[in-house]
């Protein structure tokens, strides 16, 4: 057929008000005025072209005889894109795959505006669900990894002792001092670190006050003798215990890779290097000022505390949560960062001249801090109305600010928790008293449908990251 011909026959086709499209099987006549009104979607360029490979180039097939538009596509969808050519809008029914219709929509070429508002809140809501169920179960997924990692780790440390000399005696000696509740014997040794532990603190605690300090002819405090005794046996113990967890572990080289044996050796190497500071302080006087570091070193006792780390699921968990968290709390940093920086800077204006703790920019961040985060120490108030309005919008800010995450962080909190529980019972349900048998009882069907559902989910957003592509291929079959 000609061009002539074919512009004759667009031109009656527009005059007769009719034109036929077949959408895989589905065939339906449509008005040519009501195409008219959307002369930049797919049927409504049909109606100004004059050739056949300009109508090819919009259709997969073109019958001359009949008069007839081809196109290769869903018939089941086609139908809400009639609706919208009648009436204008776009409807999305809740059982149909947002995604598949958004690429339809696309090729028909139809603007996500036109969604009516009954339906637009749920489809991009449901278009945004993947990204969200990314981002709130990728630390879910990692946790699962990772304490699948753990257990198998596990079980290849006990495995190493078989290699071994006295294996077997080591091993269950590594199992009772690194895994309280695995017998009888960890769980008293767990107790009695658990005991010098809060001694020391107690100790370091009590040892602060004023009737328990020791005042000597020079004028200077010494610590008592009593409680230098029980720091003295806390350290011993403390000693006693990283020894001896070196001394049984299956690799020597990964051992100080552990956080908790870090934390070990954080805990006693305040005192030795004390130690070995007042000893070079006494034997060269012009040293003096070292005695300082050595002060300040002994303030690093409170670290200890983290020792019960090792004897606390709950203490576990909640470093598990911290790390991966980070996303939560990195938001919570931001908000709060700009809270007080736009609230410091308002306070700054209205009270530089009536009040001189707000007098500069620093001076308001911290009082924008404390009150953002409702501590409210009372040391700088604001005097103005204005100040006083402007204190009432930033405690308010400040307490839906740290509010936001906190469910999302104590929901993450309950989960690692759970898995830590499950974690130690694996652990705790292997048999090595006659070597190594059987694997620690492992739940692969969740670790497997988190792999599943990680891997759909990427190709989940390969899929949807080149939809013009995706119709380009399917309008040329």
């Amino acid at each position: 057929m000609t061009g002539q011909s074919l512009r004759a026959l667009a031109e009656a086709n527009v005059e007769d008000g009719e034109i036929s499209i077949n959408v895989g099987g589905f065939k339906k006549k449509m008005r040519s005025n009501t195409l008219l009104r959307f002369p930049e979607t797919r049927l409504g360029k049909l109606l100004s072209c004059h050739s056949r490979e300009s109508i090819l180039e919009l259709c997969d097939d073109y019958d001359d005889a009949k008069n007839e538009f081809y196109f290769d596509r869903n018939p089941e969808l086609f139908p809400y894109v009639l609706h919208f050519y009648n009436t204008g809008k776009l409807h999305v029914m809740g059982e149909l795959c947002v995604f598949s219709f958004s690429q339809e929509i696309e090729y028909w070429g139809i603007n996500e505006f036109f969604i009516d508002s009954c339906c637009s809140y749920s489809y991009h809501g449901r278009k945004m669900e993947p990204d969200q169920e990314k981002w709130e179960d990728q630390s879910e997924q990692e946790s699962t990894t990772s304490s699948f990692d753990e257990i198998l780790a596990f079980y290849n440390d006990a495995s190493k002792f078989d290699r071994q000399p006295f294996g077997n005696i080591r091993r269950q000696l590594w199992l009772a001092l690194d895994n309280p509740g695995y017998s009888v014997l960890s769980r008293i040794f767990s107790i009695l670190s658990i005991v010098v532990v809060l001694g020391s603190i107690v100790t370091m605690c009590l040892n602060s006050l004023p009737d328990f300090q020791i005042v000597d002819s020079s004028g200077n405090s010494e610590e008592d003798s009593r409680f230098e005794i029980v720091e003295h046996f806390g350290i011993a113990w403390f000693t006693f215990e990283l020894v001896a967890r070196f001394a049984v572990a299956p690799d020597f080289f990964k051992f100080f890779k552990h956080a908790l044996n870090l934390i070990d050796l954080m805990s006693i190497l305040p005192f030795y290097i004390t130690l070995i500071v007042n000893l070079v302080v006494e034997s060269s006087p012009a040293l003096a000022n070292l005695g300082r570091v050595a002060q300040v070193l002994r303030l690093m006792r409170i670290f200890r505390i983290l020792k019960l780390a090792r004897h606390s699921t709950g203490l576990r968990s909640l470093g598990a949560t911290l790390k991966y968290s980070y996303r939560e709390v990195g938001l919570l940093l931001l908000y709060l960062s700009v809270g007080i920086s736009i609230f410091s800077v308002v306070a700054y204006t209205i009270e530089k001249e009536e009040n001189e703790g707000l007098a500069t920019i620093p001076a308001c961040w911290w009082w924008a801090t404390v009150s953002m985060t409702t501590v409210g120490y009372g040391d700088i108030v604001p005097g103005t109305t204005a100040g006083k309005l402007t204190a009432s919008a930033c405690i308010l800010a400040g307490i839906l600010v740290v509010v936001l995450p906190i469910t999302l962080i104590f929901n993450k909190f309950s989960h690692f928790y759970r898995r830590q529980k499950q974690l130690e019972s694996a652990m705790r349900s292997c048999d090595f008293d006659d070597g190594m048998k059987e694997v620690p009882s492992v739940n692969l069907r969740d670790y497997y449908a988190y792999k599943v559902k990680s891997l759909m989910a990427s190709l989940t957003n390969m899929s949807r990251s080149t939809p013009s592509e995706l119709s380009l291929n399917d309008s040329l079959h």
